[in-house]
């Protein structure tokens, strides 16, 4: 590679060119008209608009993403992650293109993108899974038998798509036909498409992801997992490495496991899959994001591994063994926030200027951001300022750097969901380990008792 085109904004474009940089490969850094004065703009070896400020006029706009790859002498696309980075026609429209995609092959985002063919790939090659039905139409009767057969609870998902984005909970058959209705809008909107599943609904699971990196040679190694159960709404707040108060045996025996998996499929350049953990079933498969994550900095933190480096490297075809010469060892605990120009009680987008933007500057801090003073939040994008990465040689240790860094972030201008991150990481049954996906909603729920 020599020169590679940033398909994204924000944090992951200033992250994705930072790394090019450290590799000696030209970069070029493409812009909305709403994103025209950000800050990294300026870091990028080439910048080119390419349209109005809806994601649909600029960012998703295939066409104008390839024609400006051609006319730049790009040789290489990075689509970070949202917006095009899981769309596996896009990823083959790249190819044909004769660039490379920075991702994994258009085969494996098509298979594992959507989420039912997922679990029966991993089904088949025996991954543990929470019961689930098949992709249901807009038959309500269908519907209702296959949530009985399941058994109430069930969690209404999306096929495509990801995030949390369209995930209705239905807890008995009299509200089916609402719920269903109102998740197929939201993954029409979202994702393009409605194909709807149902899925058995655990309580108070945990959510743990792991890491892994794979070359196109069959080489395929993990680094170890993520926790990311202290969640609002499937929505991740707080992600950490390595999880806490899990049996370490257990975890390792799960990641040596999908190691051996992912290597049969023949899996490549990077991905993550996402597991489900309750002390009575074990882990249970969720999904597989074929991308970089936006929590990846909480793994660099604890194995030194670059990963959007090691990503670019792997996705050019070079050897695990020369871009990881060895199993990194854990180093610590990492922890990271994600800081939302959003309301801190009702949890809406608060877009505007930011006239006041001061992170941090602390040892064992790390900052990702796309913005600097002065710039304006754009209600056109995701709310997310920054992430905030503590590491420390102690959880206990990430917990405290990570309230205090929280604590020293200066936003004026907007608002933003510091002071519920702050409350969440105070949380006794949080400071214990004592996390789960229903932890947050049951903090927010003893606040709303209280205030009443």
């Amino acid at each position: 590679m020599k020169r590679v085109i940033v398909a994204n904004r924000g944090a992951v474009a200033r992250r994705v060119i930072r790394a090019l940089r450290g590799l000696g490969i030209e970069s070029v850094a493409v812009y909305s008209e709403a994103d025209r004065d950000l800050p990294y703009l300026s870091e990028a070896d080439l910048t080119v608009p390419i349209g109005a400020s809806p994601a649909t006029q600029s960012y998703l706009n295939q066409e104008t993403l390839l024609r400006v790859a051609r006319e730049c002498g790009a040789d290489a696309l990075h689509p970070g992650y949202g917006f095009l980075s899981e769309n596996a026609a896009f990823a083959e429209a790249v190819e044909q293109a004769g660039l490379i995609f920075v991702g994994p092959s258009p085969r494996w985002i098509r298979m594992l993108g959507h989420k039912t063919q997922a679990r029966d790939a991993m089904r088949a090659l025996g991954m543990p899974m929470a019961p689930s039905s098949d992709v249901l139409g807009d038959d309500i009767a269908a519907l209702r038998r296959a949530a009985e057969d399941l058994g109430y609870p069930v969690l209404i998902k999306p096929a495509s798509g990801g995030g949390g984005i369209g995930m209705l909970a239905l807890e008995g058959p009299q509200d089916a036909e609402a719920q269903w209705s109102r998740a197929r809008q939201i993954a029409e909107r979202s994702f393009g498409g409605s194909d709807l599943y149902l899925e058995k609904l655990l309580r108070d699971p945990r959510h743990v992801e792991f890491q892994f990196l794979a070359d196109r040679h069959g080489q395929v190694r993990c680094l170890y997992e993520r926790d990311c159960s202290t969640q609002r709404r499937h929505q991740k707040v707080l992600e950490e490495a390595p999880a806490p108060a899990l049996p370490r045996a257990a975890v390792e025996a799960m990641g040596a496991r999908l190691e051996t998996m992912l290597a049969g499929m023949g899996y490549d350049v990077i991905g993550t899959v996402e597991m489900l953990y309750t002390p009575d079933s074990g882990f249970s498969f969720l999904e597989i994001n074929t991308r970089l994550q936006v929590e990846h900095a909480v793994s660099e933190a604890v194995t030194g591994v670059d990963l959007v480096a090691a990503q670019l490297r792997l996705a050019a075809g070079e050897r695990m063994q020369d871009v990881l010469p060895a199993v990194p060892q854990l180093n610590g605990h990492a922890i990271e926030a994600r800081v939302y120009a959003e309301d801190p009680v009702r949890f809406l987008p608060s877009p505007g200027p930011l006239r006041v933007f001061q992170p941090p500057e602390m040892p064992g801090v790390r900052i990702e951001t796309g913005y600097a003073e002065g710039c304006r939040v754009s209600s056109h994008y995701d709310p997310m300022l920054a992430k905030v990465i503590a590491h420390a040689a102690t959880r206990d240790a990430a917990l405290d750097l990570l309230a205090a860094a929280l604590g020293q972030f200066r936003v004026e201008g907007v608002k933003t969901n510091i002071p519920f991150v702050r409350r969440v990481l105070e949380d006794p049954a949080f400071r214990a380990g004592q996390v789960s996906t229903g932890l947050v909603g049951r903090m927010l729920e003893a606040a709303q008792s209280q205030a009443a």
